[in-house]
């Protein structure tokens, strides 16, 4: 596939921007506190470097490694291969995933880093695509942006490993 079969949903300047309001809104959520961002690997590792840049509080970022896609479906299964490291007793942590969809995966992560005894668990979301999730999944705390029911790849999010170096998020033809 080729940059042809695309078209751009999020421009770079479009990212950037709502990114420095998801931040305020952490900003002023956290202030004065020590935050755990956990970071889900890979998807979301170019939007959490962009947001936690912008914090004003006390961050550490961990990161944990789930899959559920093959190509540009969903499995249904859930691949865990890396866990945090640290103890996250008593603290307030804030999951950063690149995309909610069915919501099975954030549900399982929020499960399991709740049964470490944090403070608080919370979810920011770049994009969440609420059509394919039933009213009894958790929704996100902190999004981005709200996306119709389209296979979307650029500034992380990949088809294949591919696409992930966009600056733009675009709609991905098949």
């Amino acid at each position: 596939m080729t940059e042809t079969n695309m078209k751009e949903m999020f421009s770079r300047q479009t990212i950037a921007r709502r990114v420095e309001e998801l931040a305020e809104q952490l900003n002023a959520d956290y202030a004065g506190r020590e935050v755990v961002f956990v970071c889900i690997l890979k998807g979301a590792a170019i939007f959490i470097a962009d947001l936690v840049r912008q914090l004003k509080f006390d961050v550490r970022i961990e990161f944990m490694k789930v899959a559920s896609y093959e190509g540009t479906a969903s499995t249904g299964k859930i691949d865990f291969s890396l866990d945090i490291g640290s103890d996250i007793s008593g603290k307030d942590v804030v999951i950063v995933e690149d995309i909610i969809d069915t919501g099975n995966t954030l549900s399982f992560l929020s499960n399991h880093l709740a049964a470490k005894n944090p403070a608080s668990v919370k979810i920011c979301v770049l994009l969440d695509n609420p059509t394919r999730r039933g009213e009894e999944c958790l929704s996100p705390d902190y999004t981005a942006f709200v996306i119709p029911n389209q296979f979307v790849v650029g500034y992380g999010l990949d088809y294949n490993g591919k696409y992930r170096h966009l600056p733009f998020i675009a709609t991905l033809m098949r």
